[in-house]
């Protein structure tokens, strides 16, 4: 099977591209949204990585590595919409994301959490517990090795017990 980015014609390659992205959108979906945790945001988010993939297509080493290399690129752009939304400045000094799902009040302490972390710690822990990736799926989407991504995963729980102030062995107490 031919794979994007391999010189072929045009229409072929439109079509492969086509489903390959058509095959991963809701995954793609689910981890924008739990990035930007808005869903018009999420779309356009996947939208933009759907572009940006398709200018990039040659860049492509293989047809196991698409899958990586089109969620690298929407992590990327979800990063970049984070970047911009810290640079808004509102005149309420503040950004209200409203959201069309209930959340309950302990994904939120989860969520809220998360976004005190380190992004690298961050990211690996949306991808590994909200994705269900393996450490290997996330070396090769992030481009590490897994002894980083394992210690990384580590350290952002521990991280995160921490901010949501929870101990190995149950509640802190203070």
């Amino acid at each position: 099977m031919q794979y994007i980015g391999n010189g072929g014609s045009t229409a072929v390659e439109e079509e492969l591209f086509f489903q390959k992205i058509s095959a991963q959108k809701r995954r793609l979906f689910g981890i924008a949204y739990s990035y930007l945790r808005n869903q018009a945001d999420a779309v356009e988010a996947v939208q933009e990585t759907t572009c940006r993939a398709w200018v990039k297509r040659k860049h492509v080493k293989d047809a196991k590595s698409f899958d990586f290399w089109v969620t690298r690129i929407l992590i990327n752009v979800c990063i970049d919409e984070q970047r911009r939304r810290k640079r808004l400045v509102l005149t309420d000094g503040y950004i209200d994301i409203k959201t069309n799902e209930m959340v309950s009040d302990s994904m939120l302490d989860v969520q809220n959490a998360l976004a005190k972390l380190k992004p690298k710690h961050r990211h690996v822990l949306i991808l590994k517990y909200m994705h269900d990736m393996t450490v290997p799926d996330i070396a090769l989407i992030l481009g590490k090795p897994e002894g980083t991504i394992k210690s990384w995963v580590y350290q952002g729980l521990k991280q995160l017990r921490r901010k949501m102030g929870i101990e190995e062995g149950g509640l802190n107490h203070a």
